[in-house]
């Protein structure tokens, strides 16, 4: 039996108890419920469409946003990397095994730590085309496959020599805007994606994604139409531009950004500035399917901190109810977490563990940002605070 000179004690504890669940509580709800992108996995597609040393700026551009990717959490089993790759040994560089993104030479982009997927004559439309739509032999190794589903964010950054609505590859064919809408039309309609973001810096960039009709599709480019895309510095070591403007002060700004970044995609696009960058980049929104203030860089650029929340297995202890029954159980009898409750005490002031905890877990099934659910919680978590201060009190006596 309870002292009852330590009510007073008990009603405090019972009140602190309650505070505690109320100012945990909407937080714990608004992290649930609160509105964002719901994909669980992130992929990156990087092709560097040109060959030969005089384009070393374009391998530059296409392993700076490599480097850029890896450094905020998407590794390299979710990257599809297309290089032409001739650059780092190319008899003509002084720095063998070397790719440098600024005339100072203070980071090699290629190191050591690079894993190119599909390399020299390997970069081709057909195989762009067959990686995005999943129409690859049976012999393509699973590293060199696209293995995205309705819960993949994916980001397509392509760079090289272009035009109006055309991008060259390798100096040998084009790839049209029509190709690529076309491309991301079957990825929608075989689930491949949920959000797509797609970057481009060519000349003439932003006319590559003005054939675009697919929903949940973002795109940005490096200029308009009959407009250059221009380089940002030479090395005079090398003899060539190393780094693009446009993708210099895209990875200048991601240099900011950090896994847990709350910075937004219209927080990158307000940071263009057309006189640094030499053109006018744009922006098309208009398919996309949520507010550039709500959309965060680390959506497409970094790893996913979010899993996806399946249905639990059916346990053998217990008789299998449908999940579409729980809630309706639970709202028709207000009472059930009292009813759990109950029984936790084997004796006066004595706690039966198992049973206390299987009285919780019951009222776990319920969805998780339910109203319903969430007061059965609240009234359960006080009980429970309630029934070990009595148990303790009863232990002192």
């Amino acid at each position: 039996m309870l002292d009852f000179l330590r009510l007073p004690q008990l009603l405090l504890v019972l009140c602190l108890g309650l505070a505690y669940t109320q100012v945990y509580a909407e937080p714990v709800a608004e992290f649930f419920e609160r509105q964002g992108s719901s994909h669980t996995n992130n992929w990156a597609v990087l092709v560097c469409a040109s060959r030969y040393w005089f384009n070393y700026r374009h391998m530059s551009n296409a392993l700076g946003m490599y480097r850029t990717v890896k450094r905020l959490g998407i590794p390299d089993s979710n990257i599809i990397l297309m290089l032409a790759d001739d650059a780092a040994c190319n008899p003509r560089n002084k720095f063998p095994g070397c790719v440098y993104a600024n005339s100072g030479r203070h980071l090699d982009l290629y190191g050591d730590n690079i894993e190119v997927d599909y390399r020299g004559n390997e970069v081709t439309v057909e195989n762009f085309l067959r990686v995005l739509t999943g129409r690859v032999e049976p012999s393509v190794p699973r590293s060199k496959r696209l293995l995205t589903d309705d819960s993949s964010n994916v980001f397509i950054f392509m760079t090289g020599h272009g035009g109006n609505e055309f991008l060259k590859f390798q100096d040998n064919e084009e790839i049209s805007a029509f190709d690529i809408a076309d491309a991301i039309a079957q990825m929608w309609e075989k689930k491949r994606y949920h959000e797509l973001f797609f970057m481009i810096d060519t000349c003439q960039a932003n006319t590559m994604y003005s054939k675009f009709y697919s929903p949940n599709v973002l795109a940005t480019g490096s200029s308009v139409i009959h407009e250059n895309s221009y380089s940002y510095e030479n090395d005079y070591d090398l003899g060539v531009a190393v780094i693009d403007s446009y993708t210099h002060y895209i990875l200048e700004f991601m240099e900011g950004i950090n896994k847990t970044s709350q910075t937004t995609m219209e927080d990158l696009f307000n940071y263009y500035d057309p006189e640094k960058i030499h053109s006018h980049p744009g922006v098309r929104s208009d398919l996309f399917g949520r507010p550039l203030r709500d959309a965060l860089v680390t959506d497409f650029f970094g790893g996913v901190a979010q899993a996806e929340i399946l249905p639990p297995l059916q346990s053998p202890r217990t008789s299998p109810v449908p999940p579409e029954d729980v809630t309706s159980v639970l709202e028709a009898s207000p009472l059930r977490a009292e009813e759990n409750v109950s029984g936790v005490l084997t004796s006066p002031g004595t706690l039966d563990p198992q049973a206390f905890l299987a009285a919780l877990g019951d009222i776990s099934q319920s969805e998780v940002g339910g109203t319903s659910a969430r007061k059965l919680r609240t009234w359960a978590s006080s009980l429970g605070v309630l029934v070990l201060v009595g148990w303790v009190a009863s232990r002192r006596k």
